[in-house]
């Protein structure tokens, strides 16, 4: 490898649309997603090709399938809709 000089900047990658995997959260989401970690309820989003799928495990035990089969933002939306669900449901505060 030679020497590039003082000038040398590597070639930024083309980014591709719709490639991006982040998805906006609230503090009040974060806050269910703790309280539910808390209390072993976990909810994830698996990959499946291009698709996602969500799967939810209550108390350690086995990882229940949702039948849907979605989009990456689609499943987020579904992954906190889950949290919010059983954040409502065994929250007695």
């Amino acid at each position: 490898m030679g020497f590039r000089g003082n000038n040398y900047k590597p070639k930024p990658k083309p980014k591709k649309k719709g490639t991006s995997l982040y998805y906006p959260y609230t503090k009040e989401d974060m806050r269910r997603v703790q309280w539910c970690n808390d209390k072993d309820i976990q909810v994830a989003c698996v990959p499946i090709g291009n698709d996602w799928q969500v799967q939810i495990r209550l108390n350690k035990g086995d990882w229940k399938n949702d039948p849907g089969i979605y989009e990456h933002e689609e499943a987020m939306e579904k992954l906190y809709e889950y949290y919010k669900y059983y954040y409502d449901k065994y929250n007695k505060e």
